[in-house]
Formats: C-alpha cells, structure tokens, sequence
C-alpha cells in the first residue's frame, strides 16, 4: 500500500454471543471427559451455544447492529457486507445478503467469505481493498458462527472445543499513520482433510448413508491441526512484521485466533511476544472460529484495554488450510 492511499480502520465494533453457556462440566456428563482435562489442553472453561431456530444471520445481524451504533453510522450507509463463516443459514441465499436485510444496509452489496477461522482477517483485508481503490467508503465486516450445529456431541476430542458467537466490525477509510500497516494471507488445501465438514455439498450430497456415518459433523485431525497451526500462525506474525520493518517489541496488543491456549502461547513465544501483551478469552467463549477476533477486539476496548495508538497484531489459522495475519494501528 501507498502513503497517499487510504487504509482501512476499525470504526466501531459489536459483539453478539447467545444467553446459554456450557461449562465444562457439562459435557462431562455425555461425553468421557472432565473439567481438569479440557482446561489443561485446551484452556476452555465455557462456551455459549444458541437454541431453537436462532441462525448465524441472527447473531451477525445483532452484532452488526451494536457495531453501527458504535460507530455513529446509519445502515443504508454502508457499501459492503461481508460475512466470514463456515456455517452459513443455508448454501444459497449467502448469509450476508441475510444479514444485510436484517441490520437495514438497503444499499449495501453483500456476500459471504468462506476461509475458516482466518474468515476475520480474509475480510477485513478485502475491506481495505475496496476502499484503498476508493469503490466504497465504508464496509460492515462481521464473524459469525453457530458451530453448535455441527458438532459431533459423541466426539469427546471435537465437541467441547466449539462455541457460537458473532463479532462485527465497521470498517473505514483513514489517513496514515493509523489504520492498517501491513496483513499476509496464506493458505495450502493439500491439508484440507485435516479439518473438513464431509458431507452435504456436491462431492457428497447428504443421503441416508451420509446422515447413519455421520459425515455432517466437524471431523479434525487434532494432532496435526494443532502442529500445523503453531508454524502458519508464527510464521505469518514473524512475515506481517518484517513487511512492516517491525518486531514483537513494537506490538501494544497481540490478537490471536482463540483455538486453543496453547497454540497461542507458542505463536506469541515464537514471535516473542510476552504473555502479557496476548488477550486471551478462550475460557469463556472456546473457539468461536471467524467470531474469535473481532469478539476480543471488542472485549479489549471495552475494558480499556486497547486504545488509541496502539499498534496492535492479529493472526488466525483455519481449515482449508488458510492463514493471515495483521497489523494495525489503533
């Protein structure tokens, strides 16, 4: 990007999780596991999951709506919707288009971004290239997921590490030296299989057969995910620093995706980030996929945590593979 361009910033930021919470113990009680064992490997406490009909364009819109408030913008003036999630209403209409209709952005274009748990990042950087080309003005980014709905209840290594939520974020343009520095994008679908959803699209429609094997709930390799993640995430944090002639010593805030506690403190000691400068919200929320970052950007605003001038990093890793990381200041 160019000095004389424009760079996209965070406007105004909402948060929408759903009212149930599910503890730890609570899945002790179905499943083989307890509260010590999945808080040591995983660093989960508790987890919201939505009830009866409620749909990932129901938690988008809500949080889309704090979002514009927020940030002091009527929803017909928004140019773009973007939803990043993996687990979209329905395959057709996207779940932005949805969304859109429910927040009032009459004269907003729409569509989804399907890139995992780095769906975030994927979407704040198409943001700003729509408004460093100068096509839009101002662009309404949103995570959302309802990962809930497709977690195997019976899968002890998969089922307690998922959670629902929405983050949204309204993105415009600023003049440097705030706004976005510097992102990197990555993605390998060699290792696609590791993490996949099998069944209901065109490879494998859903049948009897599909339903009775149990193809239409999150399948992962944890193993490899968890390796994996730790070397695409360091090494997108370690690749957005140089392009920015920066190190971990320049970062305020380190935002990473909350997948797993300890894949965050080996990204942040890879980078060599202290602890300290990680915000970390795992315990309660678990992995919320493409909500996780802008949740706990919203988080640390809210508890005065980031403020203005911060230069702030943000970094997730998901399936497909897919990777991205971020820098920006606040």
């Amino acid at each position: 990007m160019t000095d004389s361009a424009k760079r996209a910033t965070i406007v105004g930021l909402g948060t929408y999780v759903p009212p149930r919470v599910v503890t730890n113990d609570d899945f002790s009680k179905t499943v083989e596991t307890s509260d010590e064992w999945i808080t040591q490997m995983t660093g989960i406490k508790e987890r919201h999951f939505v009830d009866g009909d409620t749909a990932s364009s129901d938690l988008a819109a809500l949080a889309g709506k704090v979002a514009l408030e927020r940030a002091g913008v009527d929803p017909p003036d928004v140019d773009m919707v973007l939803v990043a999630t993996s687990t979209p209403d329905m395959f057709f209409p996207c779940t932005a288009c949805l969304a859109q209709d429910k927040v009032g952005a009459k004269n907003a274009f729409a569509y989804d971004v399907s890139a995992g748990c780095s769906g975030f990042i994927y979407g704040l950087v198409i943001a700003h290239q729509f408004i460093a080309a100068g096509t839009i003005e101002t662009a309404l980014v949103i995570g959302a997921e309802t990962l809930s709905r497709f977690a195997d209840m019976t899968d002890r290594n998969t089922c307690v590490l998922f959670g629902d939520g929405a983050g949204a974020a309204v993105v415009q343009g600023c003049d440097a030296p705030r706004g976005l520095l510097a992102y990197h994008l990555g993605g390998d679908g060699k290792l696609g299989d590791l993490l996949k959803f099998p069944a209901g699209g065109t490879k494998m429609p859903a049948s009897h057969e599909t339903v009775d094997a149990r193809l239409h709930y999150i399948k992962m390799n944890g193993r490899q995910v968890y390796a994996n993640a730790v070397k695409a995430m360091s090494d997108s944090t370690l690749r957005v620093l140089e392009k920015a002639g920066l190190s971990g010593a320049d970062v305020d805030l380190f935002f990473p995706h909350q997948a797993n506690i300890r894949i965050m403190e080996a990204v942040a000691e890879r980078a060599r980030l202290p602890m300290e400068k990680v915000f970390v919200n795992i315990d309660r929320y678990g992995n919320t996929s493409a909500a996780s970052i802008p949740i706990a950007l919203d988080e640390a605003v809210t508890q005065g945590r980031l403020t203005e001038g911060m230069l702030i990093g943000m970094v997730a890793f998901g399936t497909g593979f897919t990777w991205g990381a971020a820098l920006m200041r606040w």
